[in-house]
């Protein structure tokens, strides 16, 4: 970290302390303030859940829309061909494939945010699922799709600001709630959408709390952790 970003980071670290807990609006008005790089920051929630991650039956995963969008558009990289190739270049789809498409990501290309499936090539991307992980398309996630309607209304929904959750090897789900420009407000709502969302995801066989720790922060500045009980009051 250089010392320009340092101290421009302690400056904005001033607005947080780490061992305070936050209601919402205290969060979001706290990170704002803090959020004062050169460009608009995104603002993303960190949630760590009470579940074993190492058990399938037990992930945590899945899309949704959220009020206002996220500030951003994702790279949707699809693997179709012929009519549903063709619906998902149609619909904005960033780079469509299919054999050619997992051989790329094999050799390592990446350019992408999310990755969506024809239903018919999942036996090809199936190799990936070790390289890709959690990345792989889903059906849990909704991003495994049977034909070219289903594509095309996934491609829009994604590109209009429906985001992909899942939970890293460590139980946390990391998702982006808007920008930093956004106002208060539209980033309440976005994460108020998102947590009625992932209460609403509980797996059956989640055992005791279900959400341990949420926290709010930007691209660059420091994060603050909310008052569970504030935030899940709030849950939509």
């Amino acid at each position: 970290m250089g010392n320009h970003q340092s101290k421009r980071y302690q400056a904005a670290a001033e607005h947080t302390s780490a061992e305070q807990f936050y209601t919402v609006d205290e969060a979001i008005a706290a990170i704002k303030a803090a959020a004062t790089a050169h460009f608009d920051e995104t603002l993303e929630v960190a949630i760590r859940l009470g579940v074993d991650p190492s058990k399938g039956e037990q992930t945590v995963r899945g899309t949704i829309s959220l009020p206002h969008g996220t500030g951003r558009t994702p790279r949707v990289a699809v693997f179709a061909k012929g009519a549903v190739a063709m619906a998902a270049e149609a619909a904005g789809a960033d780079r469509v494939g299919a054999e050619d498409l997992v051989e790329e990501i094999e050799g390592g290309w990446s350019d992408f945010d999310i990755l969506v499936a024809h239903v018919e090539l999942m036996k090809n991307v199936g190799r990936l699922g070790k390289k890709l992980g959690p990345r792989m398309p889903n059906k849990k996630a909704g991003t495994i799709v049977a034909n070219e309607q289903e594509m095309g209304t996934l491609l829009q929904e994604l590109k209009a600001g429906r985001v992909e959750y899942k939970m890293d090897k460590a139980a946390i789900l990391h998702v982006p709630i808007g920008k930093a420009s956004f106002d208060a407000q539209a980033l309440a709502e976005n994460l108020a959408a998102l947590l009625g969302a992932i209460v609403r995801a509980r797996p059956a066989a989640a055992k005791g709390r279900y959400i341990l720790k949420i926290s709010l922060s930007s691209t660059m500045g420091p994060s603050a952790k909310l008052d569970l009980q504030d935030a899940l009051a709030r849950a939509a």
